[in-house]
This record gives structure tokens, sequence and C-alpha cells, in this order.
């Protein structure tokens, strides 16, 4: 029996839907937030970076950005997406897979695909359609999944 899952993310949000025929709906199965993702930049860190010494011991410079934390928090939720793709597979709960998610989301995302997940893969979108509806969605994909 073919079975498709459809990713649908960002950097704070993930949607699981599966299709049971080439032809049918899509049916959310698992949502999937990241709260890191709804803070800001400066509720994600202290309130100033932190001081490191030259090796020299003549002076000091700043560590850490805020920048880095948003994107450790998406590096972070990639992984916890993956994970969930990854018990998916070896569960046999898909023989197929497609995955839209936001352009710089979807670069961090294919770094954590298994060898055997990124052979499912079917296609990728390169588009945010976290907050669109299933039919909406559906349109983005083959007519046939």
């Amino acid at each position: 029996m073919l079975k498709a899952w459809i990713i649908v993310a960002d950097a704070g949000h993930a949607r699981i839907f599966s299709v049971e025929q080439p032809n049918n709906e899509l049916v959310e199965i698992q949502p999937l937030t990241c709260p890191e993702a709804r803070l800001h930049e400066g509720d994600m860190v202290s309130d100033s970076p932190g001081r490191g010494r030259n090796a020299s011991g003549s002076g000091s410079h700043d560590v850490g950005h805020t920048s880095d934390a948003k994107q450790e928090a998406a590096i972070r939720f990639a992984g916890r997406v993956s994970e969930v793709i990854e018990t998916g597979r070896i569960a046999g709960r898909f023989n197929r897979l497609y995955v839209i998610a936001a352009p710089a989301f979807l670069g961090i995302l294919r770094k954590h695909y298994s060898s055997a997940t990124s052979q499912l893969i079917s296609a990728e979108i390169d588009k945010n359609l976290t907050t669109h509806d299933a039919i909406e969605i559906r349109k983005q994909l083959p007519k046939q999944l």
C-alpha cells in the first residue's frame, strides 16, 4: 500500500499530513511547535553578550550574538522534526515523503535527514505554507501522490 507523509514546516511550526491513496485529501496527523521561535531575540539570550579574553591576555571581546540564538533554536527544531520523520519511517508509516518548508528552514532540515529518509523524498518545495489550510497545501503537490 502506498502511503505518503507531507511535512509542512518553518522554524517555529511543523505540520505532518498523511495521504492513504494517491488522490486523497491530506489528513493532519501531528502538529509540532518550537516555543523558542515565538520569543524575541533578547528573550533568548542574556541581557548582554558574554566577555571572552584573548589568549595573549591583552583585552577582551564580546562572545555570542542574538542572531545565533534564533539559528540554534531552528537547528534544534529541525532535529526534532527529523526525529519524528525518522520514527515514522522506521515504523513503516509512510513510503514517500514530501517536504514543503520555508527556504531557510528547508536547508537546515535537509542536514538532519538520514540517508534512508532522503531516499524516500519524492519532492521538496521551498515555500512557507504552515498557516495555510490542507486544501491550499494539497494544491501545491502533484495530483497523484
